[in-house]
């Protein structure tokens, strides 16, 4: 236990230390000005002439939104034909990997070419090595990518005065992916490679196990992957059970690169907020906010899971170290509860245990994590999804002193105020619709096999999957028989709609802002970077998901856990 606690505030001193710089060096890389990793300018010119791009036309938010899409959408259709031909082809195949069903290649494209990597299929056994690297490691670094392009743009329409031009995305979308993922990515693999975690292109290969059994286990680039999924947010890996598979995360010691990983760039890029609008405390505000939001998360997972099950402790017996059910001892409950924790915050979706197996109320806070989905968030995203909380809050507290709400010396008007509601009020349609359809399905027939568990932890399995769908989140409640049409597509579409219309509204709001001339701050201007509007932003996320989801949090991990 003690050396659980060592790793836990291990993980969260390297984060916070490493994040101020990296957050100062990402500002400078968004702003041009010199950094070390200028030697990358002649190969970033190179992909600029390849493609026919100007990446110093400057377009509005309409130009961008346009750009991110049909990159996108190229994206998506290239990763559909690989899968649904790697059978065929039978190039970098040597275990002879089928071709994949349409409907699961669907959601397979959509997953990763959203930054979700919901893995309906069973990673080392459903793709060849080609599509391995090209399709995941290759969508892993361009959607992370996108989503930090995306912020990027944003962070340019809170500064600009009088100019609907936020500057292009595919001049973020390429230097977010040189600069920042392909350096950090690079360290990290070395630092897996030299802590155990192996990276090979051999055939799988047979053991005899101590049952006597021959067990096949499949080798591959597992180092490569790995470092990129986790500084990514991605999720989804090399093996079907991620980041709990002993060839993925070898030891304590990767465990602990790997936690530092998911968080790293997500807590950076609060910083590179700070630093590129020239206004830190507001900086610390976010980052105080979303660290104390954490930090509750993290203490609840922790601690639910250290008592173990009830229903057993009722029986006379001990559990000492806590529920170990579904974890891997190298790790054990504090661990496994802290990544749960880290991956739902960050929109990274892997795990070290299986979180189906976990202690109701702990499961239930990784839901509510994805529901926020804006405490750290995904790469980028994240900090789209919280500026929309803060919006809504300063408009809130703009009124509740009786001005005209403004925002960084900026009006907020209805146009903008629609835009964040409609974008925040999206995803808990999206999740509780699903979870609906989905239930009632269950209800007209019981025998469709979607469900390991009846009752309040089926009904838990499925809101998790749609939940971790719309948050572009990845992990699951794996008991869930997830890999059939119904799932395949009306995941895939969620996938989709979560990740591009939270995308598309804000960059609408900072093509409004970025047109608009900056307004003196008076006496009676709301303080931003304030304690009192650090109550109101957090007095807004409490309420708003209270609001939308604590009826479906009711009905499964709570209702699980008073029937214990």
């Amino acid at each position: 236990m003690f050396n659980d606690i060592i790793g836990v505030v291990l993980i969260l001193m390297v984060v916070h230390i490493a994040a101020y710089p990296l957050g100062n060096y990402i500002s400078r890389v968004f702003k041009g000005e010199p950094v070390f990793t200028d030697f990358m300018r002649p190969f970033e010119e190179k992909i600029y002439h390849l493609c026919g791009i100007d990446s110093r036309h400057e377009m509005d938010w309409k130009g961008n939104t346009k750009a991110l899409l049909r990159l996108n959408a190229i994206f998506f259709v290239w990763a559909f034909i690989i899968l649904v031909t790697q059978g065929a082809t039978g190039f970098l195949n040597p275990a002879n990997i089928v071709s994949m069903d349409p409907f699961l290649a669907f959601n397979t494209a959509a997953s990763f070419v959203t930054n979700t990597n919901l893995q309906h299929y069973s990673g080392e056994t459903g793709l060849s090595y080609f599509s391995q690297i090209a399709v995941v490691v290759f969508l892993q670094f361009v959607s992370a990518a996108s989503g930090i392009a995306v912020f990027a743009l944003l962070l340019v329409g809170l500064v600009k005065r009088q100019s609907g031009l936020l500057g292009n995305f595919y001049y973020f979308f390429v230097r977010s992916a040189t600069r920042v993922l392909l350096p950090l990515a690079l360290l990290v693999s070395l630092l897996l490679l030299l802590a155990g975690t192996p990276n090979n292109y051999s055939e799988p290969v047979s053991y005899i196990n101590l049952e006597g059994d021959t067990t096949v286990v499949a080798m591959g680039p597992s180092a490569t992957i790995t470092s990129i999924k986790q500084l990514g947010t991605n999720g989804g890996g090399f093996y079907g059970t991620n980041s709990a598979h002993p060839f993925e995360n070898a030891n304590y010691i990767t465990n602990v690169i790997e936690n530092i990983s998911i968080l790293l760039i997500p807590v950076a890029l609060v910083f590179t907020f700070g630093f590129y609008i020239n206004h830190r405390k507001l900086a610390v505000l976010v980052f105080s906010v979303m660290s104390m939001l954490f930090i509750f998360f993290v203490v609840g997972a922790v601690y639910f899971e250290s008592q173990g099950n009830p229903l057993i402790t009722k029986t006379g017996l001990m559990q000492p170290t806590g529920s170990m059910e579904g974890k891997e001892t190298r790790f054990g409950p504090m661990l496994s509860a802290f990544w749960g924790v880290s991956t739902t915050s960050t929109s990274n979706g892997s795990v070290n245990s299986m979180h189906d197996s976990q202690t109701p109320l702990a499961g239930g806070i990784y839901m509510l994590d994805m529901m926020i989905n804006a405490i750290y968030g995904g790469v980028g995203v994240g900090m789209l999804n919280f500026f929309l909380f803060i919006l809504v809050s300063a408009f809130i507290g703009g009124l509740m002193v009786g001005r005209t709400p403004e925002f960084l010396g900026k009006k907020i008007e209805a146009k903008e105020i629609k835009i964040a509601v409609l974008v925040i009020l999206l995803h808990p349609i999206l999740i509780l619709v699903g979870s609906a359809i989905s239930s009632h399905l269950m209800t007209i027939n019981p025998e469709n096999g979607w469900l390991s568990n009846d009752s309040y932890h089926g009904f838990s399995q499925m809101l998790y999957e749609f939940t971790s769908a719309s948050a572009n989140n990845g992990s699951g409640f794996e008991g869930l028989a997830d890999n059939n049409v119904f799932w395949n597509v009306t995941t895939g579409l969620m996938m989709l709609l979560g990740r591009y219309i939270p995308i598309i509204g804000p960059l609408a709001i900072a093509g409004s802002l970025a047109s608009k001339n900056s307004v003196p701050s008076s006496e009676g201007t709301l303080d931003a970077s304030g304690m009192a509007f650090g109550v109101i932003l957090i007095g807004v996320i409490i309420v708003v998901t209270a609001l939308s989801f604590f009826p479906a949090l009711s009905l499964g991990p709570v209702a699980e856990f008073l029937s214990l």
